[in-house]
């Protein structure tokens, strides 16, 4: 039976001394993070329902995921094979809705295994009994829009598309704004007035204006409107670092480093950038909201992405165009917010957890 150690006790030198090892700041700001349960809970959800529209051609498209005709397989998903393959008369790609080559999949034990949702996002349903748009059905879950196609492909295709430009956005639009605000703050002087004036100047452009002139020139795209956007979306977040680098530049750990022969890079770059970081983390949830928002607004106005892509800008523009229509606007709608309110939800729970001293006060308060 082992017997309990009273503090009065000596420790011998044969007892094991377990060491307590501190936590990283990283892991002190996951730990404070997981303890926002809202937050947390919501990029867990986002970041499954991304995984999902990554993975959506294995589970909403066209095409079977396997065929077995003849005695031989087939995977049309990544390789497309005519028609005549499959007993057609012309040697056009297959159309793997035509009722006659599903009977054709029928017959002689042959079989396809389709995805759970059996369209693409440009699919027209031609064989459908309803005229366009036609409401939700068995065969299209969420209906289908203006021109036939399959309403819930179009949504998940245009979540990923608007995520995907969110992500590429707010990436160039932080490095950016990290490198102007970097050196505005960090040198100070006549390089953050000449810096600041320049930044006015440019922020006073117009951006619609030049939205609308650059799509009337040049094919809109989805690279053109991360150059376009890129250009301003950098400025509110300089603003934030620069203040950052004017207050950690004064501190001791600068005066030492610049005493050790540091130079001005490393000593940037290795302290004072690390320590800086704060409003750069906590304001990127909030700028892919923002992305997100200004690419399906200019799609609604039809300056964003070309047609056939998917988007939910285009889906709201059709809504509007189509009231009766309801299920086009309520589903796209109801995608906007759910998106919107889970980028939300991870902001906020950053920010609460890279603030400590909100987070000492929340575990105080618990423990009484």
């Amino acid at each position: 039976m082992s017997r309990v150690r009273t503090d009065a006790e000596p420790i011998s030198r044969d007892t094991p001394v377990r060491a307590f090892v501190s936590p990283t700041p990283t892991r002190r700001v996951w730990q404070r993070f997981k303890q926002q349960r809202l937050g947390y809970w919501s990029l867990i959800v986002f970041v499954v329902i991304f995984a999902a529209s990554l993975a959506a051609p294995l589970w909403c498209n066209d095409k079977p995921l396997v065929v077995r005709y003849d005695g031989h397989l087939y995977f049309p998903l990544f390789k497309n094979y005519p028609e005549t393959t499959f007993g057609g008369d012309f040697p056009t790609p297959a159309d793997y809705l035509d009722p006659y080559i599903r009977h054709r999949f029928e017959l002689n034990g042959n079989f396809a295994v389709y995805p759970p949702n059996p369209y693409y996002y440009d699919t027209l349903n031609y064989f459908s009994t309803v005229p366009n748009p036609a409401p939700p059905s068995r065969d299209n879950w969420f209906g289908t829009d203006e021109q036939g196609r399959d309403l819930l492909a179009r949504l998940v295709y245009g979540f990923r598309v608007s995520v995907e430009f969110a992500l590429v956005l707010t990436a160039i639009g932080t490095l950016l704004g990290v490198l102007a605000g970097a050196v505005q703050g960090f040198f100070g002087g006549k390089t953050d007035i000449i810096g600041q004036r320049l930044i006015e100047i440019w922020s006073a452009l117009p951006e619609l204006y030049l939205l609308i002139i650059f799509a009337s020139i040049f094919e809109p795209g989805f690279i053109l409107l991360i150059v376009l956007l890129s250009l301003f979306g950098w400025i509110g977040l300089s603003d934030y670092v620069r203040a950052e680098f004017l207050r950690n530049r004064q501190q001791d750990y600068v005066r030492a480093a610049r005493a050790m022969g540091l130079s001005n890079g490393q000593i940037i770059w290795r302290h004072v950038l690390p320590n800086s970081l704060t409003p750069v983390i906590t304001f990127l949830p909030f700028r892919m909201s923002g992305a997100i928002l200004a690419l399906t607004s200019l799609d609604f106005l039809g300056l964003g992405v070309p047609p056939p892509t998917p988007s939910l800008g285009e889906l709201l523009s059709q809504g509007k165009a189509n009231l009766d229509a309801w299920w086009i606007s309520l589903s796209t709608f109801c995608v906007l917010v759910i998106t919107l309110l889970l980028l939300t939800f991870m902001g906020d729970a950053l920010r609460n957890a890279l603030d400590t001293r909100l987070s000492d006060a929340m575990r105080a308060g618990g423990n009484q």
